[in-house]
């Protein structure tokens, strides 16, 4: 009885204390998160549109012809340096050939003389059987002409059919020997070009400026088909190659401009026209690409074969339209929409659109000129905190807010 006594006095004690010492409430601060909307906008302006295709390629060796040889031996003279104006057909070097290389050019030679033989014999022939094509023209004129040989009847006779006959034979053997005179200067001028590169003279095939000239007196030549002794430039524009996609193929036209960029020449872009548009195309992994050709409306000693370029291909252009910009146009089953600000509220319009560009978006129908769209949008969080609030009993006063 005496602890139980004892225990429930020191309860009562600390009751006491606690409500002299007052009870300190704690109120947390609470934040309340809220987002305010701030939006991108353009005005709807008048302007002008250029709607592209773009392509990705490279510089081809257009203005450059490449001079090779495949005669062994060893440099005798280079006649011509860098930056030499030449002509069609003038010295470049002389070679001294090995026991080799000239036995190759003697046998080249030799194959050519015999080509030029052929060419002269099949010109004998033609000479020849025009002569007797004229020959038996004659007689059947002569026949058609004469008074035997007026009446439908006495067409129909043997000896009439027979000159005619004879004068289409003549003639078509006459027309049969041109192709084969075709054939055989074809021959000749091959044969004579492979002489060449078999030859010790190493001549200039075109005019231009020699450049790259990768041979030095006393230098030795292997026997190797097709060794680079130089390269001719000629004052022809560059073409570039390029590759576009099955969308955009239909679009691409021979005579639409263009402008081309290359990644080694910073700060320059060069006009051109397409030039060519290949329609069959290649595929590969199932992707089907098709090759177009750029002609560049002007040349530059900066723009090298093989050189990576990016071209657009100028598809239409339009001016004083309605545009926007075309991050304001979105798709919505089909349909381009647009977002537009009217009396600070948003309002999503319907409208039709026209050609565009990476930028730009013809605007049809559905907007007017000075009309502000949205772009896009930004947000920002807003944080609202309440201070801490204690309160308690006891001191002078009582009931205090701290």
């Amino acid at each position: 009885m005496k602890w139980f006594l004892s225990r429930l006095l020191v309860v009562k004690i600390v009751l006491i204390l606690v409500v002299i010492g007052g009870v300190v409430v704690s109120v947390r601060s609470v934040s309340r998160g809220s987002k305010a909307v701030q939006y991108q906008t353009a005005t709807v302006e008048r302007g002008t549109v250029v709607s592209t295709i773009s392509a990705s390629g490279t510089v081809l060796i257009s203005n450059l012809v490449t001079i090779t040889t495949g005669a062994s031996g060893v440099v005798k003279n280079v006649l011509v340096k860098d930056g030499d104006t030449v002509a069609a057909g003038q010295n470049i070097a002389e070679i001294s050939l090995d026991s080799s290389g000239a036995q190759q050019a003697a046998s080249a030679w030799s194959s050519y003389l015999s080509a030029k033989n052929s060419v002269d014999t099949a010109n004998t022939t033609l000479w020849t059987l025009q002569s007797d094509m004229f020959s038996k023209w004659d007689t059947y004129k002569k026949l058609a002409e004469s008074a035997d040989y007026d009446t439908p009847e006495e067409r129909t006779l043997p000896a009439f059919f027979i000159a005619n006959d004879n004068w289409l034979a003549a003639e078509a053997k006459y027309k049969q020997q041109q192709s084969v005179i075709a054939q055989t200067n074809a021959a000749l001028s091959s044969s004579w070009f492979f002489y060449q590169t078999r030859s010790p003279m190493i001549t200039a095939p075109i005019a231009g400026t020699v450049t790259n000239i990768g041979l030095v007196t006393g230098m030795v030549l292997t026997s190797q088909t097709g060794q680079r002794v130089a390269v001719i430039a000629n004052k022809a524009a560059p073409l570039a190659s390029f590759t576009i996609s099955e969308i955009d193929v239909p679009n691409v036209t021979v005579g639409q401009k263009a402008t081309i960029t290359l990644d080694s020449i910073a700060g320059k872009t060069f006009t051109g026209v397409v030039a060519t548009v290949d329609r069959i195309g290649t595929t590969s992994n199932t992707v089907t690409t098709y090759p177009v050709t750029i002609k560049l409306d002007t040349s530059s000693d900066q723009i090298l074969p093989n050189m990576a370029a990016n071209a657009s291909i100028i598809r239409e252009t339009k001016a004083d339209i309605l545009m926007i910009p075309t991050s304001a146009v979105q798709m919505q089953n089909g349909t381009s929409t647009v977002r537009v600000l009217r009396n600070g509220k948003e309002e999503q319009v319907t409208v039709q659109t026209g050609i565009s560009s990476d930028t730009q978006t013809e605007i049809v129908s559905g907007l007017s000129e000075g009309d502000v769209v949205i772009t896009g949008t930004t947000s920002a969080a807003v944080t609202t905190t309440t201070r801490s609030v204690f309160s308690g009993f006891g001191g002078p006063g009582g009931m205090r807010g701290r």
